[in-house]
């Protein structure tokens, strides 16, 4: 278990404690206006804590159109959540249990809209890819995502072992703030469709940047949670295995998180081996795995080899692709860190901090 007095005294945290209800509500009211204004009847649902507040809220106004996607490879996370409060708020919700085909055929479409083949990115968006165009499939033109909830209130495991520490949860946080991009808004304008992100309101993160961030962090039921005052905000409307549920990353939600395996399965090794080496001898490209050559296969197919655009400015070590001068994942093919004769491996772990 861990001690929270070792960085804030007892009287700190009653003090802070006390503030709770306030401050879940200025949260929950500013969440209200800003779903207010961005209010639609679709949503890409997953029924994670997010998208569970989201359609809590939207479902006041009108009834809510669902979707949801899971590779139907895997053990899919979403599903059960998604279809608990589906029940719940009454939305017609439709699901789509993708499979390879659909995987291969976003692809291409992923890796040309985003300009990059970085696995993690990729693997991320194709779901929201797919999702989005069962949405259209539908008739959507405009629908509501969860985006920028886990950036803004510290919603991933690698904040869990700070609880109670303020000043290293802020920087953690202010470094998170500094680089958080979603693909969503990017993938929907290729498609049609205007993507809605409440979460991402300016008077939301306003309100998220100035909060004491060890709202977002504490220890309760016995367990460390990310998010907790969204969790506190919405105690008492939605469900206990909702308000509780783990953060998974939208790949271990819809399944996606198995790619990796299931790509490697489809090149041997020693034909991975060969087109390793020429693609670095023939574009200069340093592809690091199996998922990530499936990715820059299609991507030098729909946009071309990498390079530098300008080419005395700051470039990756592995793609050539330019990075801005304070990066440190490269955007493109997701190498990490990318300081001058540093290691260079994935950007699986881009956002960590010791």
């Amino acid at each position: 278990m861990m001690v929270y007095c070792m960085v804030a005294s007892a009287a700190e945290k009653q003090e802070m404690l006390a503030k709770v209800n306030e401050v879940a509500a200025e949260l929950r009211d500013l969440l209200e206006k800003s779903v207010k204004k961005n209010l639609t009847k679709d949503m890409l649902f997953s029924g994670g804590i997010d998208t569970s507040i989201l359609a809590t809220i939207v479902s006041k106004d009108v009834r809510i159109r669902g979707f949801t996607c899971a590779f139907k490879e895997a053990n899919a996370l979403d599903i059960k959540y998604a279809k608990l409060m589906a029940k719940r708020l009454n939305i017609e919700h439709y699901m789509n249990p993708f499979g390879e085909k659909e995987v291969f055929e976003s692809i291409p479409d992923v890796v040309k809209v985003l300009d990059s083949f970085d696995p993690m990115e990729v693997r991320n968006s194709i779901t929201i890819n797919i999702g989005l165009r069962f949405a259209k499939s539908y008739g959507s033109t405009k629908l509501i995502t969860g985006d920028g909830a886990d950036e803004l209130f510290a919603g991933y495991h690698m904040y869990y072992k700070h609880v109670g520490n303020k000043e290293k949860l802020t920087a953690m946080l202010k470094k998170m703030w500094g680089i958080m991009a979603f693909s969503a808004g990017t993938l929907g304008e290729n498609l049609g469709i205007e993507v809605r992100q409440p979460f991402l309101d300016p008077e939301v993160q306003k309100f998220a940047m100035n909060m004491d961030p060890r709202y977002n962090v504490q220890e309760e039921r016995g367990e460390v949670w990310g998010k907790w005052i969204l969790r506190k905000a919405y105690e008492d409307v939605l469900p206990p295995e909702v308000r509780w549920r783990d953060k998974n990353p939208i790949e271990v939600g819809s399944g996606t998180t198995i790619l990796p395996r299931y790509l490697a399965k489809k090149i041997s090794d020693s034909e991975f081996a060969a087109k390793k080496k020429k693609i670095l001898e023939t574009d200069n490209v340093t592809i690091r795995d199996k998922e990530q050559l499936t990715y820059y296969e299609a991507y030098r197919e729909v946009v071309g080899v990498p390079y530098a655009k300008d080419p005395d400015a700051r470039t990756c070590p592995q793609c050539n692709s330019n990075v801005a001068d304070n990066a440190v994942v490269c955007r493109t093919c997701g190498a990490y860190p990318i300081a001058a004769g540093g290691r260079s491996v994935t950007n699986e772990n881009a956002y960590a901090d010791s």
